[in-house]
């Protein structure tokens, strides 16, 4: 009835959103009146069915709902589920595009077509995967979306975002975003960018900071005001390491979730120029777990600040952070001037611990957060 209402009324419309029907053409079939012609005015279009569609990308010579016909006003479309029929392949004036919940792929080069139509693009939200992706390692003609901020993809084979990221051209300033839900992809960012990552990596040149997780696991790059972010559901620790496609030297800032403080050595050697070190969920300081702080040579000789957010800190795991920072003033390396332990659940160091703390460190933060802060 309430639709019925709208018929003289359906020119005016910029904004339609329909949302849990079993498909696009079972609402025509029920509403036949009002998809009897197109909606000129369209610029927003939120369609969410429960059926899984045929095809992700119907043949051309597939009838279209005449919802679909001169929507050429069209600058939001957010999908789910829900056909790309021919005619909206043709519009060029999207600004944000939302395309999630598929299983049936989208066959790699329409879609890139698709693509390639809207420039103006700013916003781009995809879970979906391809098929018949060409074998090429450089694509011959590149997408550039001069105005995109956002682009986040899940996929469903690393294959999938490679060839994707492969065909744009980035511009300065944007966040991309990819996951993965496979537990078989090891998270190594080579498998899902590029081959050599060279637009990426002049994208985040220089890195200011490193954000990872080990399970499940999340790489996070922070640089030249740009933002990549890589998830997966199961890999190893081994995998987050594996940074070498890009450069670290500069990295200031580096954030590591872990159960066990057992093996930082690796991946601090690559971090020259780190200022701070913050450790997550730490639960496990086996011995000696920290004397990377104290090797020679001196791993990040610019280190002034640790935190530990969530951490078990035993008075035996206080006692070898007192020795490791001992040893490491009688180096060259910077002192270490700052220690932050937060914790969301009410149990902090006793006091004689962070007594001790301030005894060979000149500012020690203690704090119960409900939120695991950046550090200021």
């Amino acid at each position: 009835m309430f639709l019925q209402a709208l018929l003289p009324h359906i020119s005016k419309i910029s904004h339609l959103s329909l949302t849990g029907y079993p498909s696009i053409e079972k609402v025509a079939e029920d509403l036949p009146d009002f998809f009897t012609s197109p909606i000129l005015n369209l610029t927003s279009l939120e369609l969410e069915q429960t059926g899984k569609p045929a095809e992700s990308f119907p043949s051309d010579g597939t009838t279209a709902p005449p919802l679909f016909r001169g929507v050429s006003k069209l600058k939001s479309l957010h999908f789910t589920r829900t056909p790309l029929y021919s005619p909206l392949t043709g519009v060029r004036s999207l600004v944000e595009l939302k395309l999630v919940g598929y299983t049936t792929p989208f066959p790699f080069e329409k879609f890139i077509g698709f693509l390639r139509l809207n420039s103006t693009l700013e916003r781009v939200v995809l879970d979906a995967q391809f098929t018949d992706i060409p074998a090429w390692v450089f694509p011959t003609r590149v997408i550039s979306l001069a105005r995109l901020r956002q682009l986040s993809f899940t996929c469903a084979h690393a294959i999938d975002a490679k060839a994707l990221i492969s065909s744009f051209s980035f511009p300065r300033g944007v966040s991309l975003e990819i996951s993965s839900a496979r537990t078989q992809d090891d998270g190594d960012p080579r498998s899902f960018l590029p081959s050599p990552p060279t637009q990426i990596r002049r994208l985040l040149t220089p890195i200011a900071t490193i954000k990872c997780q080990v399970r499940p696991g999340v790489t996070q790059l922070y640089g030249n005001d740009s933002y990549f972010s890589l998830r997966c559901s199961g890999f190893g620790l081994h995998a987050y390491w594996e940074l070498s496609a890009f450069s670290t030297t500069a990295v200031r800032e580096f954030h590591v979730k872990i159960s066990s403080c057992h093996d930082l050595s690796g991946p601090l050697a690559k971090l020259p120029a780190l200022e701070t070190l913050v450790l997550v969920g730490v639960t496990s300081f086996p011995r000696c777990s920290l004397d990377f702080l104290a090797e020679e040579p001196i791993l990040c000789p610019s280190l002034k600040t640790i935190a530990f957010f969530d951490c078990d800190l035993s008075p035996a795991t206080i006692g070898e952070l007192e020795g490791a920072v001992s040893r490491r003033k009688n180096s060259t390396a910077a002192w270490l001037h700052r220690v932050v332990i937060v914790c969301r659940f009410g149990i902090l160091p006793g006091r004689e611990l962070i007594h001790r703390l301030r005894q060979f460190i000149p500012r020690v933060d203690a704090r119960i957060d409900e939120e695991l802060p950046d550090l200021p």
